[in-house]
């Protein structure tokens, strides 16, 4: 609420003790002396009723915006906890992509060196047949 950022807490639990003082006065306005007090009873005890009812739901609202501000510190908390957590665990995790990609690029240089070694066992031996090579030809020929 608006009003509890505005006013101090105190304010609201003194408007609830003014009104159960003045709603406790108006009960003994009949042993004063003073008749001309007794008229003021029922403007009094209709303002100390609303003094409480005000105080005591502006209590209320202190008491839950309290309850609420702690759990949001709690869980800022909790969420400065997970942060840290979360740096620590990039890391582990950034430190197993840069072992795995070191460990796929050197698999890949050891597959282009086999190919490398092998294909010239059988480059110098690749004979391809003439009758192969005349169809090639042949076939080359009629498309044109």
């Amino acid at each position: 609420m608006w009003l509890i950022k505005f006013l101090p807490d105190w304010i609201f639990y003194g408007l609830l003790f003014v009104g159960l003082i003045g709603l406790f006065i108006t009960y003994f306005l009949k042993l004063l002396p003073i008749p001309a007090l007794y008229l003021y009873k029922t403007p009094i005890q209709v303002a100390s009723i609303a003094a409480i009812v005000i105080g005591t739901f502006m209590s209320g609202a202190i008491f839950n915006e309290h309850a609420w501000l702690e759990k949001v510190r709690e869980l800022e908390a909790q969420l400065k906890e997970k942060e840290i957590e979360s740096v620590k665990e990039n890391v582990k995790i950034d430190t197993k992509v840069i072992t795995k990609t070191q460990v796929i690029k050197e698999r890949g240089q050891d597959i282009v060196k086999y190919i490398d070694r092998e294909v010239v066992k059988y480059d110098n031996t690749c004979v391809i047949p003439k009758e192969f090579i005349e169809a090639h030809n042949r076939a080359a020929e009629n498309i044109k």
